[in-house]
């Protein structure tokens, strides 16, 4: 371990399988994206950042290997911000380089946050870019007004391991089990992938207001009806042959709903929704008759208390703490192997975005991506605008070519933008 006058923290919980299970087009970074109603000053956004590290500074750390785990130091390197010149969600953790574990580029109108997984999720990120471009703005328009982002933690709170505190033990956990699965298999998205491992991505927008309507025309809430349409676009894939597999699709739940916590670090739990292709009769209601009973029980307090403690009973197995890191890093792979394929994809719902209402007419939408070995969608909501980000480590998107016609087909207005040159819908 580092010595006494160096700042560093444990990883927290979520983040401790992170570093074992970055492969390949999967480099457990996400992107954070802000897109403006003008060009991007470069050297406002310097300022800016440079003023937003100061409030959040344990994003400021680079990885290290110890003994049993890795764990974060404190690095006096200054963030320097670039204009976009990387693949998108490139890797941000090179072994034995001190590397911080968060970028920031901008090309033209936009502002992007790229962040390493083990320092935090997508929520926590958000207040710290959130902070960025509240500061960018203010400077960059010469507003004086106090503006206040709703987290008046201290830096000791921010980088709170919330995972450690809000823990109960419990009898007979199986970790492991509960992490890394032990399911059957389940449908699996496919495709020509990409050579060169980069990820492709794509940007769908849509009227909040329409989209809700919908929701509320079939009795549902946005994160289900998102699901539903997920699992029937890769339905409409599947080959005949496969249709007695599950479509199984993770859903990251933001443990802060339940746990009041200022922590910007990893905080949260992962539900399961599993839907059999078989009983799908071409309305989207038979699919969401299945989810709602699904997100009913798997979001009751007991079952949400467990999902937390999965992440920290893993720390405190001893009989894996004792186990030196190489062979930890070759185990976690190894489970980690066998989870991927008791999963589809994944559909991420951040929620709303709030900003200062004096900022709101300087923004044009928010969005975010996460890396991937195979395909994942997150949401978000800034105004009126709903934006899915879709990542995929394909070079077609057939599953997302029918989520967003199915769209159209349900009456709303759908933006399309990608890095493709040739989308592939």
């Amino acid at each position: 371990m580092p010595g006494k006058d160096l700042h560093w923290y444990k990883l927290d919980n979520a983040a401790k399988i992170i570093p074992s299970t970055a492969v390949g087009s999967d480099t457990r970074v996400f992107r954070l994206c802000c897109e403006l109603k003008e060009e991007v000053n470069d050297i406002i956004l310097q300022q800016a950042l440079d003023d937003a590290v100061k409030e959040y500074p344990h994003f400021q750390c680079y990885l290290k290997k110890g003994l049993f785990w890795y764990y974060m130091e404190q690095s006096t390197r200054k963030a320097q911000v670039t204009e976009e010149n990387l693949p998108a969600l490139s890797a941000l953790y090179q072994p034995g380089r001190k590397t911080l574990l968060f970028r920031v580029n901008y090309f033209r109108r936009r502002i992007n946050l790229e962040v390493y997984h083990v320092v935090s999720d997508g929520a926590g990120a958000f207040q710290f870019f959130r902070q960025i471009i509240t500061n960018y703005l203010t400077r960059k328009h010469g507003l004086s007004i106090a503006i206040d982002l709703g987290n008046r933690g201290s830096f000791e709170d921010k980088a709170d391991d919330a995972f450690r505190y809000y823990y109960r033990r419990q009898k007979n956990s199986r970790a492991l089990k509960q992490i890394f699965g032990g399911k059957r298999p389940a449908c699996q998205l496919r495709g020509s992938r990409d050579e060169n491992l980069h990820i492709h991505l794509l940007e769908g927008v849509v009227s909040v207001k329409e989209y809700l309507d919908l929701c509320h025309a079939h009795h549902t809430t946005l994160a289900m009806m998102t699901t539903a349409l997920m699992i029937e676009a890769v339905i409409r894939e599947m080959r005949i042959s496969e249709r007695n597999k599950p479509v199984v699709i993770t859903v990251p739940v933001n443990l802060r709903n339940y746990f009041p916590t200022d922590s910007t670090r990893n905080f949260y739990g992962v539900i399961t929704i599993s839907y059999r292709a078989s009983d799908y009769d071409g309305r989207i209601e038979s699919i969401l008759k299945s989810i709602k009973e699904s997100y009913a029980m798997q979001l009751q307090e007991d079952q949400i208390i467990k999902t937390m403690n999965t992440y920290s009973a893993l720390e405190r197995n001893w009989a894996l703490k004792m186990v030196p890191l190489q062979l930890k890093d070759l185990g976690i792979q190894g489970f980690n192997y066998l989870r991927l394929k008791e999963v589809t994809t994944s559909v991420s719902n951040v929620g709303r975005l709030e900003m200062p209402e004096e900022l709101i007419p300087y923004i044009d939408r928010f969005s975010a991506f996460m890396a991937t070995q195979r395909g994942q969608m997150v949401v978000v909501s800034f105004e009126d605008k709903l934006t899915f980000g879709v990542t995929s480590a394909f070079k077609r998107h057939d599953v997302m070519r029918n989520f967003f016609r199915r769209l159209v087909e349900l009456g709303l207005s759908v933006e399309l933008a990608t890095n493709d040159y040739d989308m592939g819908l």
